[in-house]
């Protein structure tokens, strides 16, 4: 097997093009930090398959769930900066610095940022039971019965918990929020009437809300999404100011070779921009994004100081 090490008279560059001249030596590790089933889980899927195909090795998708997304992140954030073990983050890695009193990682220090993938809405969804046709309605109801409503999330700091806690925020309502280890198991909270309601990522809403199974009242983006154009954006349904879209995006851990991190970058270019893949992405409603790791690194820090007002406004903390 060859190794990558750095020799006493080479740069940084110089060890970065090395180090991508090889690279992948073996297979390289995909870390889902939700659960399977869920629509990150799935994205990560149909990208791993296509960059072992580009590749000729191997890309194992691992999902390691739990605390809002941050126990994948750490595993990352602490792995050998090789390139071998990527992180298909989300929303959550800008909401975890202000909403987690003791992270154990740092997301700007200890990841790598290589490139987003994907910017998509969630879905605000409500099981068919709750007596609720739109938002309006479903504000009028949480102030009546106060406290009353469950709205289940992916866990605490995901984005779906952060366009609840805006929601809420912005409506002046009070909804008991309950989170779960992922958005597959909050869904299926709520398909089964434990929780009334749910924001839910657009492409595992879309096959339940057109089977009945739960019902749309509104999207978190400013304006409609054209994969639900029936469904009125919330901030159209009265709620002014509402906009909460989604992300996910691959990382590395820090002090992986620039070589390397540009190396993942192309592959991860040109299986956005395959046909198939692309195609899939945009009838699930997931708008593909690709960019360079400089541009993605300011994206991913201007999210986590947006994130950081609603947290600070919002009043809550996770130990």
């Amino acid at each position: 097997m060859q190794v990558c090490r750095a020799l006493p008279w080479m740069g940084f560059l110089s060890i970065g093009c090395a180090c991508a001249q090889i690279y992948p030596e073996r297979p390289v590790t995909m870390i889902v930090a939700f659960p399977a089933g869920g629509a990150t889980d799935q994205m990560a899927r149909l990208l791993a398959q296509r960059m072992s195909e580009l590749w000729g090795q191997n890309v194992v998708v691992l999902n390691r769930a739990g605390a809002g997304g941050n126990i994948g992140a750490e595993s990352v954030a602490k792995a050998a900066p090789d390139g071998h073990t990527l992180l298909i983050g989300t929303t959550a890695l800008a909401i975890s610095p202000s909403l987690y009193t003791n992270l154990s990682y740092d997301v700007l220090r200890d990841l790598a940022p290589v490139t987003q993938l994907t910017v998509t809405p969630n879905v605000l969804v409500v099981h068919p039971s709750v007596p609720a046709r739109s938002v309006a309605e479903l504000i009028a109801l949480a102030k009546r019965r106060p406290g009353s409503l469950v709205s289940a999330s992916a866990g605490a700091g995901t984005s779906n918990h952060m366009a609840f806690v805006l929601f809420t925020m912005l409506t002046q309502t009070s909804i008991l929020h309950v989170p779960y280890k992922g958005a597959a198991p909050a869904l299926a909270a709520v398909i089964g009437g434990e929780g009334a309601m749910t924001f839910v990522p657009i492409n595992a809403a879309i096959p339940l809300v057109k089977s009945g199974r739960l019902r749309a009242l509104g999207v978190t983006s400013e304006s409609r999404a054209k994969a639900l154009a029936d469904v009125p954006s919330i901030a159209e349904s009265g709620v002014a100011g509402y906009a909460a879209t989604s992300w996910t995006a691959v990382l590395v851990p820090a002090a992986t070779p620039a070589g390397v991190i540009s190396r993942i970058q192309s592959t991860v270019v040109d299986s956005v921009r395959s046909p198939k893949l692309r195609e899939v992405m945009q009838t699930s409603g997931l708008d593909p994004v690709v960019n360079t790791p400089q541009a993605f690194s300011l994206v991913l820090s201007e999210e986590i100081a947006k994130w950081a007002k609603v947290v600070k406004a919002a009043g809550v903390a996770v130990q």
